[in-house]
């Protein structure tokens, strides 16, 4: 019930209002039927702007830490992602992908929508990064279309850090779905799991005109905050010239 409160009353207008979403391609969105809707992630806002477009409930995975951030900016996060349906999960330690893949399966077992981001995170320079597999997995395992989305305009509206959103226009397009079908009972292999993630990435960069990176966002991240730490390491204490 709040979900829709939220949805139609309090949060979904004024995403509208701020955002004045422009939406192409919600006629590949089945009106019924489980499927995966599958974008990029350039912003916080991405995890709202889109279930206020979309006619059909959809449930999101997403990180944990939104649930248990603390103070009242964190009880406030948690209250909206719990109130928006989303699920919580623990991105760390060896069974976090298998318990995603769980709980999404779960999800498109009732015949949902179930939202997902490849890249795992969001990205911090605006850039497409590589997918990881557990989407094709999901995909495989039940069967359904994968729906390639592209947010554009949300990392100019909101970058990572901001809190209130910039005036910025906003696009939310979606493409044709994809089948993979023809890989039915390969879910185990390796090579097809990377071919259908690269082919969904793919799908996505097309959509949206990114610059894709071929490698891990949360990698590309840790790299950058360590030279970022190494720059200021130096600022704070320099070398002394020898001799």
């Amino acid at each position: 019930m709040f979900y829709y409160l939220l949805k139609y009353v309090l949060l979904g207008p004024l995403l509208r209002l701020v955002f004045r979403p422009r939406i192409e391609g919600l006629e590949h969105v089945p009106a019924e039927g489980a499927a995966i809707v599958a974008g990029n992630h350039l912003s916080f806002s991405d995890h709202f702007l889109m279930p206020a477009i979309l006619k059909r409930r959809i449930t999101f995975l997403a990180k944990k830490e939104y649930f248990t951030g603390p103070g009242v900016k964190g009880r406030l996060t948690a209250f909206f992602f719990r109130s928006a349906g989303q699920i919580p999960v623990d991105r760390t330690g060896k069974e976090a992908g298998q318990a995603a893949i769980r709980e999404g399966l779960g999800v498109l077992s009732k015949g949902e929508l179930l939202g997902i981001y490849p890249e795992g995170t969001r990205s911090h320079d605006g850039r497409l990064y590589k997918g990881k597999v557990g989407v094709a997995v999901m995909a495989l395992k039940s069967g359904v279309p994968v729906i390639p989305c592209a947010m554009i305009g949300t990392f100019e509206a909101q970058p990572p850090g901001k809190v209130i959103p910039n005036i910025h226009p906003v696009v939310i397009r979606f493409g044709e779905p994809l089948d993979f079908s023809r890989y039915a009972g390969m879910e185990n292999e390796k090579a097809i799991l990377r071919a259908i993630t690269d082919e969904i990435i793919y799908a996505i960069l097309n959509l949206s005109g990114q610059e894709y990176v071929d490698e891990y966002a949360a990698v590309a991240k840790a790299a950058e905050a360590a030279a970022k730490s190494e720059k200021e390491k130096e600022r704070r204490f320099p070398r002394m010239p020898l001799g």
